[in-house]
């Protein structure tokens, strides 16, 4: 196994805030890869003391709307192999550190930039945020109660899979392409595209049936008891994902009801075995199932809140639950890294740093004297 992760030797500059590109450059960072997180001071006060999505890189402030932070940008993309970035399309041409200007002195960069609606099309300009981008895609009218508004997840999705995994896959892909042909490349991310693409399975499904995609009333969301949430005693839930009918049969079989087993995507009958299958579930509570269902395989589980999941040893097994600890803080709980490579594991190496922590260290490896270090200071460049 090498000490080595799989990105080792890649640096990445992440002009990225908020949630989308640093995650992006977080999954980059697990797996090795150098990432200098460089931020303008002026949003100190929003750092919120520290997101965990800054591990394992390194952080500076610079300026880019003065000529001085430019010229030290463009230093330090020289010798970059990838440029990430999210701000709205047209920002990064009006500072003048575009695809084009940065691809003009380093042509073998790959620049990622990561935004809401893309770069192209009617949307690109219009702000929005996780619940938007999942609103335009058709995503958020099928989260929800039947017959009841959607309702805004409590996870980003449009964020986190639509822009941030998107971006990495994106930068993964041209760095392969990069390896073949020696040239870098543009990539366009768009949370509302990968937000879009998550329906493939819905849209195929809605296909196959000819049903309409309704929130809570699909295959696989709700419309059948074979794929439901049932409340227990206690007022918990659990799962039923028994899809196939070999494992909807032995649930059937459990409860003495055989009969229903063919009867699984009957429509006539639907309605009456999802009001059997509540009645059952309500009778005992979820510790009870749990004890009762252990062993049977149906394809179920109990739902856990976010609590027991961090807790579970489940997690603490597979090493998805670590700690991380802060200057002047007590250790808080991090999310693992789930990609598990034999040989080149990813790991985390180093805390979240203070806003700005590594930007004198960062200049001077550049090259830059304490004396030129300081005039920055003055001038506002960092």
């Amino acid at each position: 196994m090498s000490d080595q992760g799989a990105l080792s030797g890649i640096t990445v500059i992440d002009l990225s805030r908020l949630l989308p590109g640093p995650y992006c450059s977080m999954v980059l960072a697990d797996h090795g890869a150098r990432v200098i997180a460089v931020e303008d001071k002026r949003f100190a006060a929003e750092a919120g003391g520290g997101s965990a999505v800054y591990r394992n890189k390194s952080h500076m402030t610079l300026n880019l709307k003065s000529e001085a932070g430019r010229r030290v940008f463009f230093h330090l993309v020289q010798s970059a192999d990838v440029l990430l970035e999210g701000f709205r399309p047209g920002v990064t041409k009006r500072l003048g550190v575009d695809y084009e200007a940065v691809s003009a002195v380093n042509p073998k960069i790959i620049y990622c930039s990561i935004t809401g609606y893309g770069q192209t099309g009617p949307f690109r300009g219009i702000p929005g945020h996780d619940a938007n981008y999942l609103s335009v895609a058709g995503v958020l009218d099928l989260i929800g109660e039947k017959d009841r508004p959607p309702s805004i997840p409590g996870i980003q999705i449009a964020d986190i899979a639509g822009g941030g995994m998107n971006g990495v896959i994106g930068i993964l892909l041209a760095l392969h392409a990069r390896n073949a042909t020696g040239k870098g490349q543009y990539i366009d991310i768009s949370m509302t595209d990968g937000s879009f693409s998550l329906l493939s399975m819905a849209v195929h499904l809605k296909e196959l049936t000819g049903l309409p995609l309704k929130r809570a009333d699909s295959l696989l969301s709700h419309r059948y008891a074979c794929y439901n949430t049932y409340e227990t005693s206690d007022q918990r839930y659990l799962s039923i994902g028994a899809v196939e009918n070999r494992f909807w049969q032995k649930l059937c079989d459990f409860f003495e009801v055989p009969q229903y087993g063919s009867l699984q995507y009957d429509e006539e009958k639907r309605e009456e075995i999802k009001a059997f299958m509540r009645e059952k579930f309500r009778s005992k509570s979820l510790a009870e199932w749990e004890d009762e269902l252990a062993g049977l395989e149906i394809c179920w589980a109990p739902v856990r809140t976010p609590d027991e999941a961090l807790a579970s040893e489940l997690f603490k097994e597979r090493q998805m639950v670590v700690e991380l600890s802060y200057p002047d803080a007590k250790p808080r709980k991090a999310l693992g890294i789930p990609v598990k490579l034999s040989q080149t594991p990813g790991r985390i190496k180093t805390s979240p740093p203070g806003f700005g922590q590594d930007t004198v260290s960062i200049l001077k490896e550049f090259g830059y004297t304490d004396q030129k270090i300081d005039e920055f200071k003055n001038q506002g460049v960092i």
